[in-house]
């Protein structure tokens, strides 16, 4: 005979949908997505073409104003806030040095002389042994220190930061060029050129040495000749 009180298996419980856990948001998504990085050339490139045509106090009104109404605009719609209160800050400083010295190309000297520290910086990691794309990529994600006891993994990220270094050299190499020659136009399509386009390919080099790394750490105890 049946027993008709017998626990039945719970089949029908509302699951949980997949990929609804948490998930930190990447590093483009941080930056306001594509429009963010699109954000962000905006208001050099409103400075060049006013400049061109107005003079330079229109073009620090104008430029100031475009990274407000893009603030504005962020936080109206609950986007992040750092890039958008970071962009004003950043846009402000420049504009305020060039309204100082009265010389539109001056808008461009912190972005100018921040290259020539990040390429000395990266480098000089490097040369300490303490690549700088590893230390970040590996503190950022909770990975620890592990990375570095391998030697393969640290040429990985050695060549990543290399690859960093050698692009903000080449921003402050050519912005500086244009600097000297007075060429504003040739800056501000130089900003905006050199600027996430590049970045985005030392960022394709971080990832391949994560990989490259997370496949060697992953493997079994590494032999003695990859130790450092």
């Amino acid at each position: 005979m049946t027993n008709l009180y017998a626990e039945k298996p719970v089949t029908d419980l509302p699951q949980a949908p997949a990929g609804t856990g948490s998930r930190k948001p990447s590093v483009l998504e941080q930056a306001g997505g594509t429009k963010g990085l699109a954000y962000t050339a905006l208001p050099a490139l409103v400075f060049v073409v006013a400049n061109n045509f107005r003079g330079l106090r229109f073009a620090v009104i104008a430029s100031i104003a475009l990274a407000v109404g893009i603030a504005a605009e962020r936080i109206a719609k609950k986007e992040s806030l750092q890039p958008a209160l970071g962009g004003l800050f950043g846009v402000a400083i420049a504009a305020g040095i060039s309204w100082y010295t009265g010389s539109a190309k001056d808008y461009f000297l912190i972005g100018i002389w921040a290259s020539l520290g990040g390429a000395v910086l990266f480098l000089a990691s490097v040369l300490v042994r303490r690549p700088l794309a590893g230390v970040l990529w590996n503190s950022a994600t909770g990975k620890g220190d592990a990375w570095r006891d391998d030697r393969r993994s640290r040429r990985a990220y050695d060549i990543a930061t290399l690859t960093l270094a050698a692009i903000f050299a080449a921003r402050f190499t050519v912005q500086q060029y244009f600097y000297e020659t007075d060429a504003v136009e040739s800056l501000g399509a130089a900003k905006i050129i050199m600027g996430y386009p590049l970045l985005a390919v030392g960022l394709l080099a971080v990832a391949w040495a994560a990989r490259t790394s997370d496949k060697r750490l992953k493997t079994p105890a590494a032999r003695p000749a990859d130790q450092a």
